[in-house]
């Protein structure tokens, strides 16, 4: 790791001044499962949370679905964003299959099956936009996973495992 530190020239601020007083930094999360848990998810699933923003109900997170498991079917009120970080997944409805360095997005309306038969599972970075709502085998709503949901997913966990909440996580 280079750890010289370069000085650049930036160019005049006309807002330095609200910058300053009213902008905030960006975060750094850890992906260290120490610091930050895989949260069970279901039977076959866990998801490590990065990010809430309740301001645009918005939330990222790395969801990983073990081999041979899957998610309940459900369908999304904002656009969705992912990208494959190992092994393999698609929904039962399509018919492409995502690997590392795949991209998918999703749009508000679509429902579907997410899916790994992949026999190491898979685990991908969503960014999601909006509310999802989560259906039974036989169509019956069961609960919509919005911005509060994944951050009470997050913290109760956190809490009944004697973990420390990472506040960076709340935008």
């Amino acid at each position: 790791m280079n750890t010289e530190k370069k000085i650049t020239q930036l160019p005049p601020e006309p807002h330095q001044a609200m910058i300053e007083r009213y902008g905030r930094e960006g975060a750094y999360i850890s992906g260290a499962d120490d610091k930050n848990p895989w949260v069970p998810f279901g039977e076959f699933a866990a998801i490590k949370h990065f990010c809430f923003d309740v301001r645009t109900n918005t939330a990222a997170n790395i969801l990983w679905v073990k081999g041979g498991g899957r998610i309940g079917t459900h369908k999304h009120h904002g656009v969705v964003s992912a990208i494959t970080l190992e092994g393999s997944w698609g929904y039962y409805e399509y018919d492409w299959v995502a690997r590392p360095g795949d991209f998918v997005y999703e749009l508000p309306g679509t429902a579907h099956t997410l899916y790994s038969d992949d026999p190491n599972g898979m685990k991908a970075m969503f960014w999601l936009n909006g509310p999802i709502d989560f259906y039974d085998d036989a169509g019956k709503f069961e609960f919509t996973a919005d911005v509060f949901w994944f951050i009470e997913h997050y913290t109760k966990y956190c809490e009944a495992n004697g973990l420390e909440i990472d506040q960076n996580m709340f935008v």
